[in-house]
């Protein structure tokens, strides 16, 4: 029987992002890891909440995330949990998101970190910064369709 996730299962979510940004594009980019790095994301223990990416010379790179080390890694495979890491885009893809964030006032913020054919990817996204009042508008918008959706779903089951 086939699994009922269409993608791949994140590694770890920036839940935040999504309420405090509005998305307005997605790419997928690779990432450039340690072993132990490897590990640690395997088991979940890596946070996004205040990651961001940034163009530097030509290359992405993701500051932020904290992989926490792998316990079972001593002395050699040891890296610094909040180190930047590189991520691996298309040239185009890079130079493109460089004059945009630099020229609109948006950001690279990471949405999901997850494995894709047992590579670490990241899910970025080039996003607009919410002020507070665009936060209280989008939470009311989601209200309001969820109350339509459980009414529509109320009259279809022939509930009054």
């Amino acid at each position: 029987m086939p699994s009922k996730s269409a993608g791949p299962r994140p590694v770890a979510q920036n839940r935040r992002a999504r309420h405090d940004y509005d998305i307005l594009e997605r790419f997928e980019a690779g990432m450039v890891l340690a072993g132990s790095e490897v590990k640690s994301l395997r088991a979940g223990k890596v946070q996004l909440r205040d990651a961001y990416a940034r163009v530097q010379n030509g290359e992405m790179w993701l500051h932020g995330v904290h992989v926490a080390p792998y316990a079972f890694s001593a002395g050699f495979g040891a890296v610094d949990p909040d180190r930047p890491r590189k991520l691996l885009l298309h040239r185009r893809e890079i130079e493109e998101l460089g004059q945009r964030t630099a020229q609109d006032s948006l950001t690279l913020v990471p949405l999901a970190i997850y494995f894709k054919d047992g590579r670490a990817k990241v899910d970025l996204a080039l996003a607009r910064g919410r002020r507070r009042y665009d936060k209280r508008h989008a939470i009311a918008e989601r209200d309001a369709a969820r109350e339509a959706a459980r009414a529509v779903r109320g009259r279809d089951r022939g509930e009054t």
